[in-house]
């Protein structure tokens, strides 16, 4: 899954915000360097960030979403507003990604009856506040529970389980440690049968771990991507695709035959 940011406070540096013909070509770079799914967010959902108003999101998404949603592949647009959803959906995106994990039920609403996919992300808190003192008794038992409650609602909305993907959310309210609780127990059946989408590409617990700066990341990114795929991870969410898309077929290759 490769990153279209149409943010001015991307954490990683890549906002294109009011830049349509560049983040286009960004969107074009993606898919040519081996990505299958687009992610296109026009907010920010980096720790500290400060929500947008609907009708900037809506302007920053929807000239790029237009255009992208006519190349015949899957895009995936990064937003848990119910308006912006309808918008995301008339306009041709076949996935909606939503950090608070479809607890909104007009949310629910908006995507039920359509045929696009939902992945439902566990967040503590919000991108505002997060970060600030993040705490759990059991990190990775309270994240799987609240992905299968995710899981049920949309169910109970007429949600299909062969449009669901869940999401641990690694960095949403949570410490390196929690990080690193909820990546050790990362495994095809932690969700069920669902698919699992991770998203680590340069963040921060990466910086923690390494000493590196963002624009350093790469290495750790490429690492970690790799340990989520041998772990069960069917959706990756990354800004270096090329690369990323390098390490899993020498990975592919050599263990599983496949080239």
């Amino acid at each position: 899954m490769g990153i279209v940011n149409l943010t001015p406070d991307s954490f990683s540096g890549d906002g294109l915000v009011g830049r349509v013909d560049r983040a286009i070509a960004h969107a074009r770079e993606q898919l040519e360097a081996g990505a299958d799914i687009l992610d296109i967010g026009a907010e920010s959902s980096r720790p500290g960030a400060v929500p947008t108003p609907e009708d900037e999101e809506l302007r920053r998404l929807l000239p790029v979403l237009r255009e992208v949603s006519t190349w015949g592949v899957p895009i995936s647009v990064d937003t848990y507003k119910p308006a912006v959803m309808r918008a995301a959906l008339e306009a041709g995106a076949s996935m909606i990604n939503d950090i608070s994990g479809m607890a909104n039920t007009d949310a629910l609403a908006a995507v039920a009856g359509s045929h696009c996919a939902v992945c439902v992300m566990h967040m503590q808190g919000s991108p505002l506040n997060m970060q600030q003192q993040p705490a759990y008794t059991d990190v990775v038992a309270e994240v799987r529970d609240f992905l299968a409650v995710a899981v049920d609602r949309c169910r109970a909305a007429g949600i299909d389980d062969e449009r669901i993907v869940v999401d641990p959310g690694f960095g949403f309210g949570k410490t390196l440690d929690h990080n690193l609780a909820l990546f050790r127990a990362l495994t095809a059946g932690m969700a069920g049968q669902l698919p699992i989408l991770v998203g680590l590409s340069r963040k921060s617990m990466l910086g923690s771990i390494t000493g590196r700066t963002v624009d350093q990341r790469l290495a750790a990114s490429l690492g970690a991507a790799l340990i989520a795929a041998q772990k069960g991870a069917k959706i990756l969410r990354v800004h270096d695709v090329a690369p990323t898309a390098d390490v899993l077929a020498v990975w592919s290759a050599i263990e599983k035959g496949e080239r």
